[in-house]
């Protein structure tokens, strides 16, 4: 029956081979049920119900594209999204966490529109590639900020605006072990290595007396404290409309060059060297996040790391959906979850950061008007704390730099449209 609905003999795989691989796609983005509550916490959401709603997500993320797609793609809530939720939208803007869900809600129901309409392709193929460079590359920027400030590497200071914390602390000396750690068994090519760091210095602090030991099985936390907030309302405020377009954009690219990368990895592409059912695939992405806002997490969205799985064999959506049945009982260990302090996610932070930050040696240097956009970009994200704004800069920028240099005639007319819609969002402030 699994052959037959999965089309393991077509496609070169059999059950032992897509349940290893599903395993091992879940052990390298296993980081995210640790991660993604320590972040959405400090928008003040509930730590154990944000870990519930980010293993359920998870799931229904996995079986939707595993079902519906059959793909060996994983997905979960969005690293670089979780962190414009909360330290942009919420912390900085001063929107309720209640609202900035309404708005993953919204960005979600537009993007099964665009993907039911075939629109993402025209918007994709619209957007200049140095930008989407740029964006990429400042998210990496951007988490690796907030993973130094988690650690106490980087603190506030009044008179230089930031400056170098206590680096003999406890703390700090564990978070740069566990960035250690990870670079280290992630170049020895071992499968899991961000969620073994995490452990281990978890672990470590458990041992020095900093952590308490809460236990490492128990039944799941109870979701009611997400479950079914989000704001709808507060989320039609015109303030939002930036944030959902950052929701929206930020998911699309990244859905979008994961399928891509994970799909030639499998050799799934056809002849012509395009996605098959990649309406399926995307549909699966929109749908997760609109279960995630409901759940009570912040944008799911398809992971690159399912190429683990892929590596190892995994070409049908049996793997996708084994990881998400991984997912399922990761729930168990909530109270391992809960003893995971912040400085010992800190170096997952800054490792994706420089995952992140390859994505600069595809831009062309020698084109000043297509760097200094991407620059813009990858330098107003974390300097400005906000992932929408560094956006909002890059459009403008690309517009002004080509206008300037006698290239008009490069910019679509969706950047001209976009760049002067964030134009007006910051002449009349809103």
């Amino acid at each position: 029956m699994l052959d037959k609905y999965f089309h393991l003999k077509e496609l070169g795989t059999n059950v032992r081979q897509e349940v290893v691989a599903g395993i091992t796609t879940f052990l390298t983005m296993a980081y995210i049920i640790f991660v993604n509550p320590a972040i959405l916490s400090e928008a003040g959401m509930d730590y154990g119900a944000v870990f519930v709603a980010t293993c359920l997500a998870a799931a229904i993320g996995c079986f939707i594209m595993g079902l519906l797609a059959n793909y060996p793609i994983a997905l979960a809530p969005g690293m670089g999204l979780n962190a414009f939720f909360t330290y942009t939208v919420v912390l900085t803007e001063g929107y309720s966490w209640q609202s900035a869900l309404g708005a993953v809600f919204f960005s979600g129901c537009i993007f099964v529109l665009l993907s039911l309409f075939k629109v993402r392709a025209w918007i994709i193929n619209s957007i200049p590639g140095p930008l989407k460079i740029g964006i990429a590359a400042g998210i990496g920027l951007f988490l690796a900020l907030i993973g130094l400030k988690n650690a106490g590497i980087i603190v506030d200071n009044p008179a230089t605006l930031v400056g170098l914390g206590d680096v003999t602390s406890l703390q700090v000396g564990l978070a740069t072990l566990g960035f250690f750690l990870i670079i280290g068994m992630a170049a020895r090519g071992m499968r899991g290595a961000v969620m073994i760091g995490i452990l281990i210095i978890t672990g470590l602090g458990v041992a020095f007396g900093d952590i308490q030991y809460q236990g490492i099985v128990s039944a799941p936390p109870s979701v009611m404290p997400t479950l079914m907030q989000l704001d709808i309302a507060g989320a039609f405020n015109i303030g939002m409309l930036s944030v959902i377009f950052a929701f929206l954009f930020v998911d699309l690219f990244d859905t979008s060059g994961t399928l891509i990368a994970v799909a030639q990895r499998a050799k799934l592409l056809d002849e012509k060297g395009r996605l098959p059912r990649l309406g399926r695939a995307l549909l699966a992405d929109s749908t997760a996040s609109i279960a995630g806002s409901v759940l009570g997490t912040s944008t799911t969205t398809s992971y690159v790391e399912s190429t683990a799985g892929v590596s190892v064999g995994g070409r049908s959506g049996l793997t996708a959906v084994v990881t998400g049945l991984m997912f399922i009982a990761a729930l168990l260990f909530s109270p391992l979850a809960g003893m995971v302090p912040a400085y010992a996610t800190a170096g997952a932070l800054v490792y994706v950061a420089v995952l992140m930050l390859g994505q600069l040696i595809h831009l062309h240097w020698d084109d000043i008007t297509e760097a200094v956009p991407a620059v813009v970009v990858l330098v107003m994200m974390p300097f400005s704390f906000s992932i929408a704004n560094g956006i909002a800069f890059g459009f403008i920028s690309f517009v002004a730099v080509k206008l300037l240099a006698g290239r008009a005639g490069e910019v679509s007319p969706v950047v001209w449209a976009l760049a002067a819609m964030f134009a007006l969002k910051f002449a009349f402030g809103v």
